[in-house]
């Protein structure tokens, strides 16, 4: 090899000593508490005689997302305090939970098993495998605060929000379950701050929120009108970065996906075998 092919010595990465400045090199602050998957185990000692009622359920709901495509709800209120925490513990919680504004009011939790579903409430303690649990979806447009639409005063700085409501009202209005869904992202429209208020106002508030945590946050809102729902997307420093009304059954942001269950079926039949 001749000599002019090779780097000539005292150059390169490493060649030179440090000074003060370049040991003390500052960075930019890197996204934090990305939320991932992680195997855990129940930390108590299991002994199928004390905790074998929440075995044989736990059993069921793996059973329960293999089967895809079917709703199935159990009841948690026949199991003692024990077995409880044992179902809790072995759950966790996971990315998604909602607030239901109906009577009663209701907290639901997904676990670390996506599509898997804990839902509290007064007198309600119960676990449920769907995409998406029956309470979200069953009457989340029942207003909590009725929507003005088409009488919303016009306040100064409102431009573009009457024609944005109109279209909402068309696809609300025309939507079947067989509908493709209809995004309107503000994101990319030309809007003002008044025009979001007056929408806000137009359009009024459903009786489901929804958060999804994961690289950031979803915010989801289901408007009171009927399968309109506000979702925002904020990165980890909590900055909106994508503001969208969705007309649809469900904000697939928030659906458990068919393979989803499937894997979260397998992964509580490993965590049986390997707690008992």
């Amino acid at each position: 090899m001749d000599n002019f092919i090779m780097p000539p010595t005292g150059f390169g990465p490493g060649s030179q000593p440090l000074d003060d400045q370049d040991e003390k090199l500052d960075y930019m602050p890197l996204p934090q508490d990305m939320r991932t998957y992680a195997p855990h185990l129940p930390d108590v000692e299991v002994e199928p005689e004390t905790y074998g009622p929440a075995l044989s359920l736990l059993s069921d709901i793996a059973e329960a997302c293999l089967s895809v495509g079917e709703i199935t709800q159990f009841d948690l209120s026949g199991l003692d305090a024990a077995n409880r925490a044992l179902i809790s513990e072995t759950l966790g919680e996971g990315e998604v939970a909602a607030k239901v504004w109906e009577v009663p009011a209701l907290a639901v939790q997904e676990s670390v098993f996506a599509g898997v579903w804990r839902i509290t409430g007064a007198g309600v303690d119960r676990i449920e495998v769907a995409p998406i649990p029956s309470c979200v979806t069953d009457a989340p447009f029942t207003p909590r605060r009725a929507g003005t639409g088409n009488d919303t005063p016009l306040q100064d700085g409102v431009q573009n929000a009457p024609p944005l409501l109109v279209e909402l009202q068309d696809k609300s209005a025309a939507y079947t379950g067989e509908a493709d869904l209809h995004v309107i992202n503000l994101t990319l429209l030309p809007h003002t701050e008044p025009d979001l208020l007056w929408l806000d106002a137009a359009l009024g508030e459903g009786s489901v929120t929804l958060l999804s945590r994961g690289y950031g946050n979803c915010r989801i809102t289901a408007t009171a009108l009927p399968h309109v729902w506000r979702v925002q997307f904020f990165n980890s420093m909590d900055t909106l970065i994508l503001d969208t009304f969705e007309v649809t059954h469900a904000p697939e942001v928030v659906l458990a996906a068919e393979e989803d269950l499937i894997d979260s079926g397998d992964r509580i039949k490993k965590v049986l075998e390997a707690i008992t």
